[in-house]
């Protein structure tokens, strides 16, 4: 063990990191219930996302703890699962089959960009203000997905929006679960959200909205109904093209950004560079394409990450150790599937998660207009449009018009203006 994770190296112990696995785990574990209770709204089967879901977080965190050595946690990215289900598939009436297919060929284009440095040209060409913007727009809309799914937020004929009526049962327990973690969030308890959603569910329960299952351990079932499903002929009838894009760029750019900050608090960083970033990199892809193939929604690093790197963890034992209660969570299906029935436990973790990623505003240049403009496009269009696609397309192509009508066109790197034309391509020319 002590030769391959460098424990001693690292200034740790075995223990330490199962500590800080067992932490990670529980700040994390929502996902295999809020990601199944989004892909289920597109049509997929909810039993078969469940299984997918935690075995592509398996594949995925393994190749990070074993390959590469990281205490970083991978798994289906919240904001790409309500891109793959509300605009994708439901907006923009494309089967999941073939989404699916979409996410599997990004996945593909992932792995071989991980094996190139053209991964940091692409990195390179976008600048930081629109990365931030983009990681900011996804917060908004799953925010409004979140509000929209607890009807806090309802369809007005008038004003196309409208505060819903917060008497019903299901908004006021959404309202009173949204308290409840706010509240564990603000006392910095560690694993608010999942906490968050067991308080809701047992509330849930006491007003008669919830019905416990027969039986809360069950047999994994149901992972044929989405594993190799995906259609790839589906992907080219339907022109996904800026699909694809987007759930390559997102995922390229995101899963950088999270992998660098907990590095860098584990103080894993080398002369500021990421060492072994290869390995980390293909983790995510190799976990993105299996996902494809099992049926769930782009992976991702998880910033939850971090929680177990402040209580210690410095290695890749920590990644397998959350592997491991992962895999001990397939065995809980039947609960899963009730708590994810009932908006008001899924709700508030879309809403916070939205509000944590949105701060990333403050990071924004502010005082550069060329930027900012296209920055406040992707933000305000994301979840105007439903569409996360929509609002990059329109900032990147606002960006390098501003800086060529300004004269500074020399300085939008070459590849962005391709990034421009294909989104101006796909915007005017195609549905989206």
């Amino acid at each position: 063990m002590e030769r391959w994770f460098k424990l001693k190296e690292r200034g740790t112990t075995p223990g330490v990191e199962v500590l800080a696995g067992i932490t990670t785990f529980f700040t994390m574990v929502y996902i295999v219930i809020v990601n199944p209770g989004i892909l289920s709204q597109a049509g997929m089967d909810f039993h078969g996302v469940f299984i997918a879901t935690v075995l592509a977080s398996i594949v995925a965190t393994l190749i990070m703890g074993l390959g590469a050595n990281y205490p970083i946690v991978i798994a289906p990215g919240m904001g790409l699962n309500a891109y793959f289900a509300f605009t994708v598939v439901s907006g923009g009436g494309v089967p999941w089959q073939a989404a699916l297919g979409a996410v599997f060929i990004a996945g593909i284009l992932f792995i071989l960009l991980s094996l190139t440095s053209f991964r940091y040209m692409l990195l390179d060409a976008i600048p930081p203000s629109l990365k931030h913007a983009i990681t900011a727009g996804i917060g908004l809309f799953i925010t409004f997905i979140g509000l929209q799914n607890a009807k806090i937020i309802v369809h007005s004929p008038s004003t196309l929006l409208t505060l819903g009526k917060l008497a019903e049962p299901m908004t006021m327990l959404t309202i009173i679960g949204l308290a409840v973690s706010l509240i564990l969030m603000s006392y910095r308890v560690k694993g608010y959200l999942f906490i968050g959603m067991l308080v809701t569910a047992v509330i849930a329960w006491f007003m008669g909205l919830l019905e416990l299952p027969d039986t809360l351990v069950a047999w994994p079932t149901g992972l044929s109904a989405t594993a190799m499903q995906l259609d790839l002929s589906g992907v080219f009838s339907h022109g996904l093209y800026a699909v694809i894009f987007t759930f390559l760029l997102i995922t390229l750019f995101d899963t950088t950004g999270t992998m660098l900050g907990v590095a860098e608090q584990a103080g894993l960083l080398k002369d500021g560079k990421f060492p072994r970033s290869r390995g980390a990199l293909l983790a995510d892809a190799v976990g993105t394409t299996t996902g494809a193939v099992l049926g769930t929604s782009p992976t991702s690093a998880y910033i939850e990450s971090s929680a177990g790197v402040a209580l210690g963890g410095r290695t890749g034992l920590t990644a397998v150790t959350v592997s491991v209660l992962l895999g001990l969570t397939l065995f809980f299906s039947p609960l899963v599937s009730v708590l994810a029935a009932i908006p008001a436990i899924t709700a508030p973790s879309l809403i916070i998660v939205g509000f944590l990623m949105i701060s990333v505003v403050q990071k924004i240049e502010w005082n550069d207009f060329e930027v900012v403009f296209p920055a406040f496009l992707i933000i305000v269009l994301m979840p105007l449009t439903y569409s996360i696609a929509t609002g990059i397309g329109v900032g990147f192509i606002a960006y390098p018009v501003l800086k060529a009508v300004r004269g500074k066109w020399r300085d939008v790197h070459p590849i962005f203006y391709l990034f421009a034309v294909l989104f101006f391509i796909q915007l005017v020319f195609f549905s989206h």
